[in-house]
């Protein structure tokens, strides 16, 4: 069974991939028109990629490792 802190890792990785998912998907065409808005959103975009990075090397050190080595 998982810790809650490697759950909350977890299910925080699944959100920031579904709003990644939202912004190149859709938000970034809705806001074809709007220069300021198409730099929000793309600013947006690298910010969840970089915390998806930061999540994936968070799970590594805790999916696997035994119980108390984290």
């Amino acid at each position: 069974m998982l810790d809650n802190n490697t759950y909350n890792l977890m299910i925080q990785m699944v959100e920031e991939n579904k709003s990644l998912w939202r912004i190149r998907d859709t938000y970034k065409r809705d806001s074809l028109g709007c220069d300021k808005c198409q730099a929000f959103w793309e600013k947006l975009e690298r910010d969840k990629e970089e915390h998806i990075r930061e999540l994936h090397e968070l799970l590594k050190t805790h999916i696997g490792a035994p119980a108390g080595v984290r």
